[in-house]
């Protein structure tokens, strides 16, 4: 008995190039705007040895605009993208599979591009609600899959630019003087799908977009809610941070004229006011006013050359980020704090009492809670 595959047959309107083409315009947009930004972020996390000395502390806001740009161009690529894919879906089963190398191209470029992009979406997504069902680390696998996406989108790109220039106008060639059957029900299927990105847009943006900050109804955080009216991703708890008291705390800066300073000392030092906001990679970030210590009057006074890079390490006994580094122009910018309150307050445990690091333009990850030692490095 001879067995025969019969592919599927879809009938339905507007899983044509027209409707793939209207909807690859703000889709495309959008996994740019993503993808740019994702990368600030990363350099800013993680900078690679010959650009620790030359990353801009300011604007004091700018880690604030990408990255909140990153997360809500990520969030309202998800409508986008599923509309993409129930438009395009039936070309998953054409037959025969491979017709010729350029076709193999195509199919291999769609296949790494929607497995990728699927991937980038649903763990970003995750990741802002901090969420991590998976075994791997989350930070440099969804930096590698950015690249790996990007390449397949160029190529797929590539080999559909003649079939996107046919469709981009609202025109197709040769059809000009024919009006499109399906035109209204192709422009309903765009007008839901833009509302659709308005609404993720609008109840989640707020997070880092305060004006906006009523109408956060999906974000999983509200950017004025924590102890002291500002979030906390990791409390002190969860940080296996025990109580520190004010007069068992020292602070230790080693450098070439290494010295040691109680709270208290700390405390009597001049003290400078800032405000400046902090903000997550999870996309929420919120405005405060800090008072502390500059770094630089603390790495002066330990001899450090002004050029010198500041490694930040916590008093927290384990985790990814209980330390941190800072090449001199955050570490010497004047806007950098050893800050010892908040809104006017003595910092609350959660917010890293009794001392914690405020840096302009940094991410939230790096502005270190609960600083026991400023190491001055070579």
């Amino acid at each position: 008995m001879k067995l025969r595959v019969t592919p599927p047959v879809f009938r339905g309107a507007l899983h044509d190039p027209r409707t793939a083409t209207s909807i690859g315009r703000w889709l495309g947009p959008a996994f740019a705007v993503c993808f740019a930004t994702g990368l600030v972020s990363h350099f800013l996390q993680h900078p690679p040895d010959w650009l620790a000395d030359t990353l801009p502390s300011r604007p004091s806001w700018g880690y604030r605009l990408t990255q909140g740009l990153h997360v809500a161009s990520g969030i309202a690529a998800v409508p986008l993208l599923l509309a993409k894919l129930w438009t395009v879906y039936p070309r998953l089963f054409a037959w025969p599979p491979l017709r010729s190398p350029r076709h193999g191209a195509e199919r291999l470029s769609v296949a790494l591009l929607v497995a990728g992009a699927v991937f980038e979406v649903a763990t970003g997504l995750l990741n802002t609600a901090q969420w991590y069902p998976w075994p791997f680390s989350f930070v440099p696998v969804h930096y590698a899959v950015a690249w790996l996406v990007t390449g397949a989108l160029l190529l797929h790109l590539a080999v559909k630019a003649p079939q996107i220039r046919a469709h981009w106008s609202r025109r197709s060639p040769g059809t000009s003087a024919l009006p499109e059957r399906d035109g209204p029900d192709r422009r309903s299927l765009l007008a839901a799908v833009g509302a659709a990105v308005g609404a993720v847009t609008l109840t989640t943006v707020g997070q880092s977009f305060t004006p906006l900050k009523d109408l956060d109804l999906l974000a999983p955080r509200r950017p004025d809610r924590g102890p002291q009216g500002l979030p906390v991703n990791r409390t002190a708890a969860a940080a296996g941070v025990g109580r520190i008291t004010g007069e068992e705390y020292r602070l230790v800066v080693d450098g070439p004229r290494p010295y040691t300073l109680t709270l208290e000392e700390l405390r009597a030092l001049p003290q400078y006011e800032v405000e400046l906001p902090i903000a997550c990679v999870e996309g929420w970030s919120a405005s405060a006013r800090w008072t502390g210590v500059r770094t630089a009057d603390l790495l002066d006074r330990a001899g450090a050359h002004p050029h010198a890079r500041v490694r930040v390490v916590s008093l927290q006994p384990r985790g990814g980020y209980r330390m941190s580094e800072m090449g001199h122009t955050y570490a010497r910018d004047p806007l950098t704090l050893l800050a010892l309150r908040l809104n006017g307050e003595e910092l609350h445990p959660d917010h890293g009492y009794p001392a914690r690091l405020i840096a302009p333009g940094r991410p939230g990850v790096l502005q270190t809670k609960w600083v026991g030692r400023l190491e001055v490095l070579a």
